[in-house]
This record gives structure tokens, C-alpha cells and sequence, in this order.
């Protein structure tokens, strides 16, 4: 049997977009916006998305589309003898470790979706959002139940295969999501004092300029929040017909996976100045202050309706991406069915996510790495470590194991200035700031 394809070149777009995304886009862009100025780290990560995170994105793609075959295999195939095919694990780890803790924290969305759907947080809970939070991220197996139906259901698209689960809904998550985002921003918009959300958005402070941390942040965001560095884009690459071009359809991933982090930014930041929130709440925005806010407007009950539906539209496309990487992988290696891979990565992924959310309660006092949680300490090694070593070996493997002819054609770049700049940012400036990205968040750098 050959290998499953896309049905159409727009549907590996709104995939891939589905892949980038998800919790990242429509919460951390917000809160890291928020703790780094605003509109000086916008600009920066506007930059950066241009000038790394697309071509690395095209990177990644080719080497899916032109190995045929998963992050392990496509490393197998494009340097056979060679040790090289071992950083695929880096991909095949971090899979497991992201899915086992965004299975928990999607689970929590789909909580706080069920309890608007039904009444209950229309109106704030007797001890407060932050109180009704704590307790039932708290108990032991309230959370598990819920992460568990968001396992089930990204399972059951993964399952049904690339074109008719993956692609399939993802032409109906996209579409919906940004409507739905518009809409929320429309509404966020129209609420009084919103305009300073907006000049803390899009109006810099230039002083912020000087700050080396700002930098690093802003480029920690543009590769976290294209997915780059799992193996997700190059799986779904592999699934592209050669007649595919990938330029244009990498670019236009980029622009919209950006568009989705600004007006997510835009739904929330008015909103946030409007009732005199403080923008550097942190990872607490979205299920303690983001709720108390909708109590204060006008609809907010329906508002929260629409606003988590949306995060787990977000969540799903994303996560859907996640479990393809090493279902991918161990149907080519061993030869499994579909469906049976998807199955047992998916509970693999479950069980770590029941250890993620016991975390929070009865084992609140394990910290495996310093004094972080179970789901901070998985984020840190997955995000801090395996995610960059995975992107720098992919551009190490184009920028220096590949020709320049072999990479420009695996690209669809012609051998002009663009072709040129593009190479030259693979060899040389993408892993050193993949490099500056990976030191600073170890904490050798502390910049």
C-alpha cells in the first residue's frame, strides 16, 4: 500500500496551519506579549517569523516531501549510513512528553466549555474562579476524566487517516476558528477602554528595544508557535504530492499562523484593559481572569461559550498533529495498522497525561526538575531542549549535509537571490539563533 496523501494542496495548508495553531497562539502569544511590552515584542516577533520561522518551516516541509517517510525515516533515507537518523527521537520524545501535558490543560478548556454550556460559570462560583480552578484541577480524578474525552476525540481524527480524519476536519476547524476569533475581537473591540489594549499591542515602546530578553522571547515564540522542531510539519510534509510548491504554501502558513496570534491577541487585550486587568497575568489569563471578565460583559455568559469552543477547536488541530509524529513512525518501523498505532500512542500519551494532572493534587509535592511541577518540568525538557535540537538538526542536515542544488531543489527555490538568502539563513543564522534560543532557556545565557 503506498503512502497516504493529501486530497488537496489546501488541505496540507489548513492542516499544517491547524498544526501551529492551538493553546500557544490563543494564550502563551498573549501572556508573553503581555510580560515583554506589548508592541515592541510584536514587532520583533513579526520579524522573526519572516526571517527564521519561514524558511525553517520550508526546511522542515521539504525534507518531509522529499524523504517520503517520518521524522525518524526521512533522516534514515536523506543520510543513510549515518548516525543522523537518532535526532529524530528528539521528535518522537517531545511528541509524547507535549501531548501528555496539552491533553491536560485542553481537558481544562473542555471543562470550562461543559460548565458555561450548562449555566455554571455565567455567573462567578461561590469561591471565586481562581477557587473553582484550583479545586478542580486539584482533584484526582475530575481533570482525568476530562483529558481523557479530548484523548478520545484526537485519536478518533488520526485514526480515520491523513484525508479523510486529518485534512477533513481541519477544513472545518479552521475556517470556523477564525470566524469565530473575529467575531470574539469584533466584540472586544466595542467594549469601553479598549482602544488602550490596542495601543499596548501595536504601539511600542521603543525602549524595550534594548532589552536583550525581549529579543529572545520574541524568537522563542516565532519557532514555538510554527511547530517547528517536532517533526509534525515534516510528517505532514511527507504527505504532499511532488507537484505541490512549497514556498508559497510554507509563507502563506506563516502569515496566517500569525494572523491568528494577533487577533488572538486582539480578543484579549482590549478586553483586559477594559476592566483594568493587569496584561502580564501570566498563564492564569485564560481560566481565572479571562472568566471574571466575561461576568463583567454584556453576553459574557455566551462570550465563554464561543471563546472555549474556540480554544478547543485550537487545541484539537493541534494535538491531532502531535499524535501523527510517532504514528507515523511506528506504522512505517513495525508495520502496525492505523489504527492501532494511534490507539496505543494516543493511551501512551493518556498515561502520562493522568501523572500531568495528579501534578496538581496529590502529587503537587513531586518536582522533578528544581522546584517544577510534573507539566512545567515535561514542558521545560520538551520545549527548552528536544524541541531546538530537533529544529537544528534539520537545518543542519539542509544547510550542511544537503548541496546547495540538492537544497534549493528539495525547496522549489531557484538558484537566485532568494534561493541564496533562504540557504544562508538555514546554514548559518538559523542555528545560531537556534543555539542563542536553546542556552538562554537552560540558563546558561540569562539574557
Amino acid at each position: 500500500m503506498g503512502r497516504e496523501k493529501w486530497g488537496t494542496k489546501l488541505g496540507f495548508m489548513l492542516a499544517a496551519m491547524g498544526s501551529a495553531v492551538g493553546l500557544g497562539n490563543i494564550w502563551r502569544f498573549s501572556f508573553v506579549a503581555g510580560n515583554n511590552g506589548g508592541g515592541a515584542f510584536l514587532i520583533l516577533y513579526l520579524i522573526f517569523v519572516l526571517l527564521i520561522g519561514v524558511p525553517l518551516l520550508l526546511t522542515e516541509v521539504s525534507i518531509g516531501r522529499k524523504a517520503e517517510s517520518d521524522v525518524i525515516g526521512s533522516f534514515q533515507k536523506l543520510a543513510p549510513k549515518t548516525p543522523w537518523y537518532l535526532t529524530g527521537f528528539f521528535g518522537i520524545a517531545s511528541a509524547f512528553l507535549i501531548l501528555g501535558f496539552y491533553a491536560v490543560v485542553a481537558g481544562w478548556a473542555i471543562f470550562y466549555f461543559w460548565n458555561y454550556i450548562n449555566g455554571t460559570f455565567f455567573t462567578s462560583p461561590a469561591t471565586g474562579y481562581e477557587g473553582a480552578f484550583g479545586q478542580f484541577i486539584s482533584h484526582t480524578w475530575h481533570p482525568i476524566a476530562w483529558t481523557a474525552l479530548f484523548m478520545i476525540l484526537t485519536i478518533i481524527i488520526v485514526l480515520s487517516g491523513v484525508k479523510k480524519g486529518i485534512e477533513a476536519a481541519n477544513k472545518i476547524f479552521m475556517p470556523l476558528l477564525a470566524l469565530i476569533l473575529i467575531g470574539l475581537a469584533f466584540f472586544s473591540l466595542s467594549l469601553d477602554g479598549a482602544t488602550e489594549g490596542l495601543k499596548f499591542l501595536f504601539q511600542p515602546d521603543w525602549s524595550a528595544f534594548s532589552q536583550p530578553s525581549i529579543y529572545i522571547a520574541a524568537l522563542g515564540q516565532a519557532f514555538f508557535s510554527l511547530s517547528l522542531g517536532m517533526g509534525a510539519m515534516l510528517t505532514y510534509g511527507s504527505y504532499l504530492k511532488k507537484e505541490n510548491k512549497l514556498p508559497s504554501a510554507t509563507l502563506g502558513i506563516g502569515i496566517m499562523d500569525t494572523f491568528f496570534a494577533i487577533i488572538s491577541g486582539v480578543v484579549i487585550f482590549p478586553a483586559v484593559f477594559a476592566f483594568g486587568i493587569d496584561p502580564s497575568s501570566g498563564p492564569p489569563l485564560v481560566f481565572i481572569t479571562l472568566p471574571s471578565i466575561f461576568e463583567q460583559m454584556p453576553f459574557g455568559g455566551m462570550i465563554g461559550v464561543i471563546f472555549f469552543f474556540a480554544l478547543i477547536l485550537a487545541s484539537l488541530s493541534s494535538s491531532v498533529s502531535i499524535l501523527e509524529v510517532p504514528t507515523a513512525y511506528f506504522m512505517r518501523a513495525l508495520g502496525w495498522s492505523r489504527f492501532a498505532t494511534s490507539v496505543l500512542m494516543g493511551s501512551i500519551m493518556f498515561i502520562l497525561g493522568i501523572g500531568v494532572s495528579l501534578g496538581f493534587g496529590i502529587w503537587a509535592g513531586i518536582t522533578p526538575i528544581g522546584d517544577l511541577n510534573i507539566l512545567d518540568s515535561m514542558d521545560y525538557v520538551a520545549s527548552n531542549i528536544l524541541l531546538p535540537l530537533g529544529g537544528l538538526s534539520m537545518a543542519l542536515l539542509v544547510g550542511w549535509h544537503f548541496k546547495k542544488s540538492e537544497a534549493l531543489e528539495a525547496t522549489d527555490l531557484k538558484d537566485g537571490l532568494l534561493g541564496s538568502v533562504w540557504f544562508f539563513i538555514i546554514k548559518f543564522l538559523a542555528p545560531v539563533m537556534i543555539v542563542l534560543i536553546f542556552l538562554n532557556q537552560i540558563g546558561i545565557l540569562n539574557l
